[in-house]
């Protein structure tokens, strides 16, 4: 009932990433704290994520479902968590850097709360991306195929490119309000592949 299928509904990837933006935004506040529960109860039981001890997570932005309730469940188990940070004199990549509740915060160009860069900068608290167990990135907009669209910067993208090669690499597993859901979604030649797609109704495997 949640998917976009409607035959008039926006096309392009432009359209289709304000639309399904614009409907994350509309669900309330009880609303995302209830989806937020359910996602991270169906993450626990996750295979990837239980035997992970280095997972790699954000903070919610413009309506994105909150993966944060998983936090206690992490420290309980000895797991560490780290945090995206905007990669200076990098375009458009991330650095992934432990996170903790004494690490020191800023509040990037795109309004979105992150580990400050000079703390960062040392490499002992930041993780090398193919060292990490499970990354959960942020979605906004997924279809049963396991294709998927983020935000646009192609951050993620590029930062996880070398996952399509032979080697080590941390599992990737995309998170999202089901009904971020659409029947189908264009795909673009630069989207890296996720293992798994997890909304707060849902898993997918592509």
């Amino acid at each position: 009932m949640n998917v976009m299928q409607d035959p008039a509904a926006p096309t392009t990837r432009r359209e289709l990433r304000q639309a399904l933006r614009r409907r994350r935004r509309e669900l309330d506040r009880r609303e995302q704290k209830a989806a937020a529960t359910r996602l991270c109860h169906a993450l626990r039981r996750l295979p990837e994520v239980f035997r992970a001890r280095r997972v790699a997570l954000y903070l919610p932005n413009d309506g994105e479902i909150d993966p944060t309730p998983l936090l206690p469940w992490l420290r309980e188990r000895g797991v560490r968590a780290y945090l995206p940070v905007l990669r200076p004199q990098a375009p458009n990549t991330l650095w992934f850097v432990h996170y903790h509740g004494d690490t020191p915060m800023v509040t990037n160009r795109f309004g979105i709360p992150e580990p400050d860069t000079r703390h960062g900068a040392h490499r002992a608290r930041r993780q090398a991306t193919w060292t990490l167990d499970v990354i959960l990135l942020p979605l906004v907009g997924f279809d049963d195929d396991g294709q998927r669209i983020g935000m646009g910067g192609g951050f993620y993208d590029r930062t996880l490119a070398f996952t399509q090669r032979p080697g080590p690499r941390p599992r990737l597993i995309g998170l999202a309000h089901d009904c971020q859901r659409v029947t189908r979604l264009p795909v673009a030649p630069w989207d890296v592949p996720l293992d798994a797609i997890v909304s707060d109704r849902r898993i997918l495997r592509p």
